[in-house]
């Protein structure tokens, strides 16, 4: 797996994880239990991660919406 972007904003993670679907991408978001752990001051960043074969075609969906990859 690749990593596609890293934020402390979950609603990124989300709107990310909606896109992605909608492209018929599967993803996985790393970091979660860490994050929550911190006492969601944000500190700590979630990861969205995708397949290495779909990065690109993520990588240009996140564009195509203006989602910033936080890389």
């Amino acid at each position: 797996m690749k990593e596609l972007l890293r934020t402390n904003d979950p609603t990124v993670i989300a709107f990310a994880t909606a896109l992605l679907d909608g492209e018929g991408i599967d993803c996985f978001v790393l970091d979660v239990n860490t994050s929550i752990m911190e006492g969601s001051i944000g500190i700590l960043p979630r990861r969205l991660m995708v397949l290495e074969r779909d990065l690109a075609d993520a990588e240009r969906a996140m564009r195509d919406n203006e989602v910033d990859l936080g890389r």
